[in-house]
């Protein structure tokens, strides 16, 4: 590891250095800071956890390490709620999130004797708000396919619409995934879970455009032979969005994908396959009953049936 700053300089207390290991990107003179990240991201690795989960959650501990300027081992509650304070941007959902990851890094401490205790029992933990669908709206669906764009980001953006794709799942798409006899495209998704799921004929049609063999999104020089991050898949299609106009992010397309399935007649058990579920309750939050239904549903409703 590296350090620009000299012996000679004066060293604040947090230094940035650079590390080999993606996950440690700082470091504290004299104390095991940067191999305290390093061992939890090895450990929750070994446990299997997904390459995306450990990256999101050593990001956000490593954040209140460096912005606060606190030691794990040391960091009162108080000081993470101050931290926690700082971010008025997040979200309500985003803040529950964030929450968790610091209880189960303090928890994993604590269980591997760096603790004695865990700060994060004393604080309140934020609510989880209900969550709704939030799909995109048809009219908008039509705005954004008609809207100039590379020929990759119509793809991408076709998988989300049309086979309720993740953006971490979309970015990992080869040739290999495809099987155009059958019509069907195979999805490796969140906890390493592998599913064989329809194709759409318009996907069908354009897969036919894609490589048969090897990564359909490959990475920049940086990362030869591996295919472009999640996050810059999003950034493609919430660029795309945003230039067309519309509301919602890339997420919004899996949500289209589950409210259309039911509208158009699926039932709720077919949904859950579709988008890969393991249960219904969580499909529920992806689709939206159109108001049509609702209306047609109260006005069949007959006050003198038992007459």
């Amino acid at each position: 590891m590296t350090s620009e700053v000299s012996e000679n300089s004066d060293i604040p207390l947090l230094t940035m250095v650079s590390y080999p290991n993606k996950y440690t990107r700082f470091t504290r003179r004299g104390s095991m800071l940067h191999e305290l990240v390093e061992e939890w991201a090895l450990w929750q690795k070994a446990g299997r956890r997904a390459e995306r989960t450990v990256e999101e959650r050593c990001r956000v501990v490593s954040n209140l390490l460096e912005e606060s300027g606190a030691d794990p081992v040391t960091v009162k509650p108080m000081q993470i709620a101050r931290w926690m304070t700082t971010h008025e941007e997040w979200s309500q959902s985003t803040a529950a999130t964030y929450h968790s990851y610091l209880m189960s890094f303090f928890k994993w401490l604590q269980m591997m004797d760096y603790r004695d205790n865990n700060p994060m029992h004393k604080l309140q933990g934020p609510r989880r708000p209900e969550r709704s669908p939030r799909p995109v709206a048809d009219d908008d669906l039509i705005r954004l396919f008609n809207v100039r764009m590379n020929h990759r980001t119509k793809v991408m953006i076709m998988l989300g619409a049309l086979a309720g794709m993740r953006v971490s799942e979309i970015a990992r798409v080869k040739g290999e995934d495809i099987d155009l006899v059958a019509g069907r495209i195979h999805i490796l998704g969140k906890g390493s879970k592998r599913n064989w799921v329809p194709l759409h004929p318009l996907l069908i049609a354009i897969a036919e455009t894609m490589p048969k063999k090897g990564i359909w999104f490959p990475g920049n020089s940086r990362r030869p032979g591996l295919p472009i991050r999640s996050k810059s898949c999003s950034d493609v299609i919430g660029l795309a969005m945003r230039r067309a106009g519309v509301r919602g992010t890339p997420h919004a397309l899996r949500h289209w994908y589950a409210t259309t399935l039911l509208s158009d007649g699926a039932d709720l058990r077919t949904v859950q396959e579709l988008m890969r579920h393991s249960s219904v309750q969580t499909t529920q939050v992806y689709t939206q009953v159109p108001d049509a239904r609702r209306n047609d549903a109260v006005g069949r409703l007959d006050p003198f049936r038992a007459a």
